[in-house]
Order: structure tokens, then sequence, then C-alpha cells
């Protein structure tokens, strides 16, 4: 049993504590860690990292977790954690993540990497300079719904793939008579907020890895709601939007169209939806869900203004059968990545990765101004 050290900076909010701490790494230490293909295990040890000591510590006593700390750069120093695992807000992580880099950490971070495309780049040619691993959260990819689907694409099920259609989003309350469900700082674009810097890098891995890389995009950014009200119950002006439509062309000549919008009312099966059409079927997938409908099962409409059409279309879809136990994603995605921390071998999901997703958040931001359609060029290291 190997035992890695892995710094845990940001874990006192809620997708750090949550996601990262609780159904990741304390529940991998708590399942004995994770074994590899030689039949060894390596498990986790996490030692916490954050501004106020009482928090961690509160944290650490619940949790049984012996190491926490206020001192970043005395935690970087020391030899026996491994990995630096990064969750804070935005504006702050470029720079943590260059610390870590210069120490020679592993590192695991959520996304977007950084505030720029430049910067994001700058850190990914940093760590190849250095030669340390490098992973970037791609959680979406690992939710049932999706994994699903990715068995509908590589068995051949849509023939070839004409168009992608995403529904994401919620009501988020302003805040005056019913507290926000998100922090406040969403949605001020001078601490980072913004849809599109949030979902964006989202949506870039989910149509890479699933369709083919985004070639360009067009999109416009909506400020719906301009009137909330933060934390302590006092007003302020949204000046980051909070919705954001999107068409993104992929290659292969396959279109994608995301809406993203905390200023919708959901009248969808799922908080998350897409839609793929194909020349030998269709499937509707979300967090968990997945139903298909066949080039030989699809129905003939016929389009008549003047009479009431009675189908049902929802009864011609078939679901598609959970046939596999699906961990939880970041879980998963945690196991991956260490696995191949220690097996040394090629992580696909890394800060060149994590660039991809911030030039489109930028590149979709710049359209959304000039209106125009911005094509994003490759991005390389050297």
């Amino acid at each position: 049993m190997r035992e890695i050290g892995i710094i845990m900076n940001g874990v006192s909010g809620r997708m750090g504590y949550r996601q990262h701490l609780v159904r990741s790494i304390l529940a991998i230490r708590d399942a004995g860690g994770v074994e590899l293909p030689d039949g060894s295990k390596v498990t986790v040890r996490p030692l916490l990292v954050g501004r106020s000591e009482a928090k961690l510590a509160e944290i650490a006593a619940e949790h049984g977790i012996a190491d926490y700390t206020t001192d970043l750069d005395a935690a970087l120093a020391d030899p026996q954690w491994e990995i630096y695992a990064d969750f804070l807000v935005t504006k702050a992580r470029a720079t943590a993540l260059r610390k870590a880099i210069a120490a020679g950490k592993a590192i695991y971070t959520e996304k977007p990497t950084a505030e720029s495309v430049e910067e994001a780049l700058e850190l990914a040619r940093l760590a190849q300079e250095a030669g340390v691993k490098t992973g970037v959260v791609h959680d979406k990819l690992y939710l049932p719904g999706l994994q699903k689907l990715k068995r509908l694409i590589d068995s051949g099920f849509f023939g070839r793939v004409l168009s992608v259609r995403g529904e994401f989003g919620y009501w988020v309350f302003e805040g005056d008579w019913q507290p926000a469900q998100r922090p406040s700082w969403n949605y001020r674009a001078e601490d980072g907020g913004g849809i599109i810097v949030d979902m964006f890098p989202h949506w870039n891995y989910v149509l890479e890895n699933l369709f083919g890389e985004v070639k360009s995009v067009y999109s416009q950014a909506s400020i719906h709601i301009a009137d909330r009200w933060d934390e302590k119950g006092e007003r302020y002006d949204a000046t980051a939007e909070d919705a954001a439509y999107g068409i993104f062309e992929l290659e292969g000549d396959i279109v994608a169209q995301i809406n993203s919008s905390w200023t919708t009312r959901v009248n969808r099966d799922e908080l998350v939806e897409f839609h793929v059409d194909g020349t030998h079927g269709s499937a509707v997938v979300g967090l968990f869900g997945a139903k298909i409908q066949p080039r030989n099962a699809t129905p003939k409409p016929v389009w008549n203004p003047d009479l009431e059409d009675t189908h049902d279309y929802d009864e011609d879809w078939q679901q598609v059968p959970t046939n596999d136990v699906f961990l939880n994603g970041f879980r998963q995605q945690w196991e991956e990545y260490l696995t191949s921390y220690v097996l040394g071998t090629d992580y696909p999901f890394d800060l060149l990765a994590g660039a991809r997703g911030v030039q489109l958040a930028e590149a979709g931001l710049e359209s959304s101004r000039t209106g125009a359609k911005v094509v994003l060029p490759e991005l390389k290291l050297a």
C-alpha cells in the first residue's frame, strides 16, 4: 500500500468540500484506496489548506483528518505532500498553481485554470518544463448519462452525427425574498463571474471528447437580471452575464447549439440535457437518463396546423438501460488521475486541455462583444 499526500486548497468551498474532499478523496481513503492493475493499492492522505484555521479544524475533526494548515508555502515546501489540488475561486488559482509547479508538485485543479488563455498556456508550459503531471477536472464526462452517450457513439448507433443541442440551467433566485443558490461573485465580472467563464470550459471538453474539436463559436451573452442581493442581503448590480446562447462548429461539420442560463425555469427531465441527431438515430441524454430513437423506429410527422396532433411523441423513444455501476464522477476521475500518476502514464485531461476550455470561454465573450463568429486556432505548447 502506497500513501500519497495531497494538498487540498479551497476545501471550505462548496465544490471543494462536497465533491473533492468528501465524495472523492475521503471516499477513496475509507474504501481502502485505489487498486492498480498489478493488484497493489494506493491510498490518500489529505492536507487541508485554507484561510480560516477554525473552519479547517472543524472539517478535520468531523472527518478524522490529521493535517491542516493556513500556510500554503510551508505545505508546498514539504516533500511528504506530492500532489497539489486547487479548488479556489478562479481569480486566485493561477498564482497558487505557479507556486505548486515551482515546488515540483503534481497538479490537479478545477477549471477554468486561469483568467486568460495566455495565462492558461503559460501554466501548461511551466508544468511541461518542470516535468510535473497535471490534471484538470472534466467531471461532466463521467456523468452516467454522458457515459451512456459515449457508448452509443462508440457503437456506431448514430451513423454520422449531424447536430447537438444542449440545454443547461435553472432559476437562481435574485436573493431578495429568497436566498440565491449560487454565490454572489458569480454575477460580478470583476470577481471572475459569468456563466460563459463557468460553463464554456465544460462544453469544450464535452464536445471535443464526444464529438470533435471545436473550430469556431458564435455566442450571445446577456445580463437578464441586473438587480441581485448578496449573502448579507445587500443589493448589488450584476456585471456578469447570467445567460449565454452559443453555436459551436465542430470538426466533421457537426453543429452544436448550447443554451446556458441561470434565468430559466426548468421544463425538462434533468437540469442538463443533450439532444444528438444522427443519420441512423437520435438520443436525448441528461445527468443520468438516456433515451434513443433509431432510424427504423422513427415516426413520420406531417405538419398540419389546422388539426390537433394527438400523437404522443415521447412514447416513440426507448430508454437506454443502466448496465453499469457508476461511481461519483469526481471520484472516478480522481481514481484515474491517481492511477496515471503512480504508473507514469499519459493523462489526457491536462493543463493544455484546460487551456482549450479557457480559450473557448474567451472566444465566447469576444463573440458576444463583437457580434461575430470567432475561429479558434489550435493551441500548442511549443
